[in-house]
């Protein structure tokens, strides 16, 4: 056929390395698929609730492609959406990705995937599917956005939430892996400016948290209710974990602070009001429990800390010690 002018590759859409790509992750995916969509059972359950989570990376892969480093982006992009889904007590089932660049590269898009199913395999739950879109003139060439989406199922009865916190009750912080996904804008211009180095612990993925969880259910730990600590840090997402009446009230000291953070932390650039409102300060989970469980919680979860406890009081997050 006679050339007809321009075609989809000279408007910047590699179709060859769209498809070399899906060939490349065939086997990461799930395979209960009908062609255009993933399928999956539904696990059995007496009153079933489906629990949905969406969330991306932010800024982060910015940090990452500046760093020559994105093979922990998979995992802080599940991280995002499992680790809110738990706070509800569900169990995640299924994770569908979404990576939009502006130019394909196949090796770095298999190497993002490839850490999406590690971490969804490590989350309990089974990469069901997803999408790689190529626009050009959208996204610069070299830059690439990922968005993430996931499913979950809960018992009604065994939901978490701040309907099941009592005052009396503690608060066992999880430590973080580092700065997780949350903060990138304030650590890139940070770096940008030279006043923090771009150090190798600024890209340790975040922390996934199901399997925590999951291990304390198994162990009869009475829960009550979780809190995710992402953006906007402790001071406004511990207090969404609380009813109407009461408040967490942390105690200063009781828990280390990640590596990541005390660099960023280190020269003095960002104000203490700064850092508490907009990082996770080392906690990136806070679950809220019995007294009496706390115990066994901290013995079965590595990196857990008794960190406050629940009282009657206005909204908002107190302080001790």
């Amino acid at each position: 056929m006679a050339d007809r002018g321009i075609s989809y590759d000279d408007a910047g859409v590699n179709l060859d390395a769209a498809r070399a790509l899906t060939e490349g992750i065939r086997d990461l995916v799930h395979g209960g698929t009908t062609g255009f969509a993933g399928t999956l059972p539904m696990p059995p359950m007496r009153d079933g609730v489906l629990v949905a989570c969406t969330d991306g990376v932010g800024t982060k892969v910015l940090l990452a492609r500046q760093m020559g480093d994105v093979s922990g982006l998979g995992q802080d992009l599940v991280a995002m959406s499992v680790n809110d889904l738990v706070c509800t007590g569900a169990r995640p089932l299924f994770f569908l990705d979404y990576l939009a660049v502006g130019t394909l590269d196949p090796d770095e898009a298999t190497v993002i995937i490839g850490s999406v199913r590690t971490a969804c395999l490590d989350s309990g739950c089974v990469l069901l599917g997803g999408e790689t879109a190529e626009m050009p003139g959208l996204y610069q060439e070299g830059h690439f956005d990922m968005a993430g989406f996931a499913v979950g199922a809960v018992e009604r009865a065994e939901m978490l939430g701040p309907d099941k916190v009592q005052a009396g009750d503690v608060i066992v912080g999880i430590e973080s892996s580092g700065i997780h996904s949350n903060g990138y804008s304030l650590v890139r211009s940070l770096v940008d400016s030279g006043a923090v180095a771009p150090d190798p612990s600024l890209l340790a993925p975040t922390r996934l948290y199901p399997a925590d969880v999951k291990a304390l259910q198994a162990s009869g730990v009475e829960l009550h209710a979780a809190a995710h600590i992402t953006g906007g840090g402790l001071e406004e997402n511990l207090p969404r974990a609380m009813p109407d009446g009461l408040r967490p009230v942390l105690t200063r000291g009781s828990w280390p602070q990640a590596p990541a953070i005390a660099h960023v932390l280190a020269g003095g650039a960002v104000d203490d009001a700064s850092a508490w409102r907009t990082f996770n300060m080392g906690l990136g989970m806070c679950l809220v429990m019995p007294a009496a469980a706390a115990e066994r919680a901290v013995d079965i979860v590595q990196g857990s800390h008794v960190v406050g406890r629940v009282e009657a009081g206005p909204a908002g997050l107190a302080w001790e010690g």
